[in-house]
């Protein structure tokens, strides 16, 4: 087994390969870590600036830092794991995403704006909360294909479609379709994740599939069932896919 040892961003969301991230970074923790990924990776250097993402299973995203935020009764807390309890691996879903920060501009009153791809499903190992920022041991996974992804493929994205559809008429909006969609078993699967109305565990459960036909499988039975709801519940209101297409990388 390889392991790598990675700065680690926890949040409230999943990141997928090939999903774009932006990321308004704040808190001094990650403001450490982005000036960390810079000095390592200039802006005329070719090498990567990887982090990861894990998305959150008990914690918080913004550490409590002043009374009355973001709870008036919280006690504000300081350090790389504050917010996420003396065992920090154990606040974290244990499939993340590598993220590769293309693009880190930082503001002028110390804050980052960081525009970030993810690229290589990991498994967390261990937390590391000695330094400046989390850090982790990860372990990276490939993608197996599995069984008739490509057939199962052709089917989500006409799931897909429809579903899109029902979202658009059921907030009484245009759909904007943009770019056609990929056909790439493997991009179906991490962009339909990430695109459709789901709640973070569920999302989850479909990053860490054991392989992309068995995503497509249980994105095929999603997609079905919530075109289902939103056909007998017209009223019931969309996100801001409608608006737009899903940027890819």
């Amino acid at each position: 087994m390889t392991t790598v040892r990675l700065p680690l961003f926890p949040l409230n969301t999943v990141l997928f390969p090939g999903l774009v991230l932006p990321l308004n970074v704040f808190e001094e923790r990650y403001r450490a870590m982005m000036r960390d990924l810079l000095k390592a990776a200039p802006d005329d250097s070719d090498e990567p600036r990887r982090f990861a993402v894990v998305a959150i299973r008990d914690g918080h995203e913004v550490a409590p830092a002043e009374p009355g935020m973001p709870d008036a009764t919280a006690v504000p807390e300081r350090g790389a794991a504050a917010g996420f309890g003396p065992d920090p691996l154990k606040s974290f879903h244990k499939i993340g995403c590598i993220a590769d920060a293309a693009t880190v501009r930082e503001r002028a009153d110390g804050s980052f704006e960081v525009l970030a791809t993810g690229t290589t499903r990991v498994r967390l190992h261990s937390v590391d909360a000695t330094g400046p920022y989390l850090t982790a041991e990860l372990e990276e996974l490939e993608e197996d294909p599995g069984d008739e992804a490509g057939a199962l493929a052709e089917g989500v994205l006409r799931a897909f479609r429809n579903y899109q559809k029902r979202l658009a008429g059921a907030r009484e909006r245009s759909l904007s379709t943009g770019a056609d969609l990929p056909d790439e078993p493997s991009v179906v699967s991490y962009l339909v994740a990430a695109a459709a109305v789901l709640d973070t565990p569920t999302k989850q459960r479909l990053l860490q599939a054991p392989d992309t036909a068995s995503r497509l499988r249980d994105e095929l039975k999603l997609l079905r069932a919530e075109t289902a709801v939103i056909r007998n519940l017209p009223s019931l209101p969309a996100v801001d896919l409608t608006r737009g297409p899903t940027s890819m990388n």
